[in-house]
């Protein structure tokens, strides 16, 4: 199964949002089938066949969750960051205060889902 190591090289090469498909086509190659990124300090559960799992370490301070969704909020902050006109942690901030826990990456089904804290999904996008 793969290990932190390998998906922390792949994604350095490859972890951005110019290059966010062959990033989850690589994952996928590793044997990742989904994972999970948690705003609350950026760390990330992995999947992978048979209930294999691995989880990174904290990669940013603590950010506090909203404790309520607010898709409006969340949907202007995600489109900054798509047109590039905020960085990660800017991006990581604002979701967190619209209310946003984790968004799930599917590399079987190429998609990203965005959920609050309650587990509501608000938001499910392909990514191809």
């Amino acid at each position: 199964m793969f290990t932190i190591e390998q998906i922390n090289d792949v994604h350095e090469k490859l972890g951005t949002m110019k290059d966010f498909l062959s990033y989850i086509t690589a994952l996928k190659l590793l044997g990742v089938e989904k994972y999970d990124s948690y705003l609350t300090d950026g760390h990330s559960q992995y999947f992978g066949a048979g209930g294999y799992r691995i989880e990174s370490e904290p990669v940013h301070e603590k950010l506090l969750i909203a404790d309520n969704g607010d898709k409006e909020s969340f949907l202007r902050h995600l489109s900054l960051h798509e047109e590039r006109k905020t960085n990660y942690m800017t991006m990581s901030r604002g979701l967190a205060e619209s209310g946003i826990e984790k968004w799930t990456v599917d590399t079987n089904a190429v998609t990203i889902s965005y959920y609050d804290k309650k587990g509501n999904r608000l938001l499910a996008e392909s990514i191809v």
